[in-house]
């Protein structure tokens, strides 16, 4: 497949985002649900019928079908361009097997001009491309309802299976109820920026900490957000525990102002 880029920058870092010109070799897939929280540098994945290169590592949703070189370099332009980000917009690009070996080696040299791209000129006409279209279009349409009939019959073992669905696992109850709201005297309370997931605690009742150190970490919309101690202190009490949900505005942490 020859794939066109439509765009850059669809997660990060001038990552393309992509369709093949021959619709014939459209796959098309779901995403993630829920989305990951961690995606290796350099992965190709398709989500819909659209192909992405993730840029950095991150996040993300696309299903991952490949690996390939650098999309990106923060310190100098790659040899084949003259900016840190490799492709443009109508840009084709194609992929090539090689070995987890040869992979390797290409990353470590592609970066430094140690790797050189085949890339060749080419001028996409619409005009040209519409005729295309036209002379495979009986082609094309079987290509697709196969593909659809594939799809649902998917779905059905998906239904039967029980996997049709996403059930969120059971958390440990967090909410205000459950802990102290009564802020003792003495104390202030840490609220929550935003409604979250308990992703790390790092701190624990009885310990002091610092003004500006971080006492845990949540995690929403597949971000990751330090929440730090407003002032000098010491923790009197938690009111949260790792992995469960917490709105906006609730009660984290209980911090005795510290007096030493």
């Amino acid at each position: 497949a020859s794939y066109l880029v439509l765009g850059l920058g669809d997660v990060y870092l001038g990552a393309p985002v992509a369709t093949p010109i021959d619709p014939r070799h459209r796959l098309v897939t779901t995403k993630y649900n829920p989305a990951r929280t961690w995606t290796p540098e350099n992965a190709v994945g398709i989500g819909g019928a659209y192909l992405c290169v993730y840029g950095m590592e991150g996040p993300g949703g696309y299903q991952f079908i490949g690996r390939t070189l650098q999309m990106w370099n923060t310190y100098r332009a790659m040899p084949q361009a003259t900016t840190p980000w490799l492709l443009r917009c109508f840009d084709q690009i194609r992929f090539y097997p090689v070995s987890a070996d040869e992979l390797l080696e290409i990353r470590d040299a592609f970066p430094h001009g140690g790797y050189p791209l085949r890339i060749e000129p080419q001028e996409f006409r619409i005009k040209e491309y519409n005729a295309f279209l036209t002379s495979i279009a009986d082609q094309a349409a079987t290509f697709k309802n196969r593909q659809h009939a594939a799809f649902l019959e998917e779905r059905e073992r998906w239904a039967s299976s029980g996997l049709d669905a996403y059930v969120e696992p059971s958390a440990p109850a967090t909410s205000d109820s459950e802990f102290a709201t009564v802020i003792p005297e003495g104390c202030r309370a840490v609220r929550s920026p935003v409604t979250a997931n308990v992703w790390t605690i790092s701190v624990e009742p009885g310990q002091r900490v610092a003004a500006g150190q971080k006492l845990m970490v949540l995690e929403a919309m597949k971000m990751e957000i330090a929440v730090a101690s407003p002032g000098a202190g010491i923790v009197e009490a938690l009111n949260c525990a790792p992995g469960a949900m917490v709105s906006a505005g609730q009660h984290l942490v209980m911090l005795r102002h510290d007096i030493a």
